[in-house]
């Protein structure tokens, strides 16, 4: 088999698995307006059928600033504020004091895990962290360098933040900038 055929076979390999984690992902949360905070489908469901329903939320790797690898599973046992963005997104730049302030205000009960897209070309861990520095941002940054959180999120447009629980399953999410009401209801998710 020429290289040219086994390279496409791969390549179709790959898109329908990435195709399925997509739909995996997206047929177990709530369609959602922009900028508006969704509870997961199975939210709502009785006790017994929740946690063989919930869906866990995907792990993937990241760098923090000082070059460490972490991994969102790390952070199970409080909840967590997922949010990814890039310093060149007008509507993520938006929505950044509102989570300067919930990090303030909740820092303490629930992690805050503001990712950044940094893919080194339209972004680089040294323009995200310059951004965030004359900000003066203090909520923690971290750098999705090998684009493993876009994949596993199916991330195709910024901003977007997850609220995940505690023992790490999806609660809820929201699309677009989020505004300081909207940030607080699905932190509010998160710790009611």
């Amino acid at each position: 088999m020429s290289s040219k055929i086994k390279f496409l076979i791969a390549f179709i390999i790959f898109a329908v698995i990435m195709g399925a984690i997509a739909i995996i992902i997206t047929s177990n949360l709530n369609e959602a307006n922009d900028a508006d905070v969704e509870h997961s489908k199975n939210t709502d469901e009785a006790t017994d059928a929740t946690d063989r329903q919930k869906e866990l939320a995907p792990d993937f790797e990241m760098v923090d600033r000082d070059g460490n690898r972490i991994k969102l599973s790390d952070m199970r046992g409080k909840p967590v504020v997922l949010n990814f963005w890039a310093s060149w997104c007008g509507p993520c730049k938006s929505e950044m004091p509102d989570f300067e302030e919930a990090y303030k205000e909740y820092g303490d009960d629930i992690t805050f895990m503001i990712v950044n897209l940094t893919d080194g070309k339209n972004e680089t861990v040294d323009t995200a962290q310059a951004f965030i520095y004359s900000q003066g941002y203090t909520f923690p940054v971290y750098f999705d360098t090998d684009s493993n959180g876009a994949a596993a999120y199916g991330v195709s447009s910024i901003p977007v933040t997850y609220f995940i629980d505690a023992q790490g399953y999806l609660v809820a999410y929201g699309r677009g900038a989020l505004n300081s009401e909207t940030l607080k209801s699905g932190i509010d998710m998160l710790i009611n």
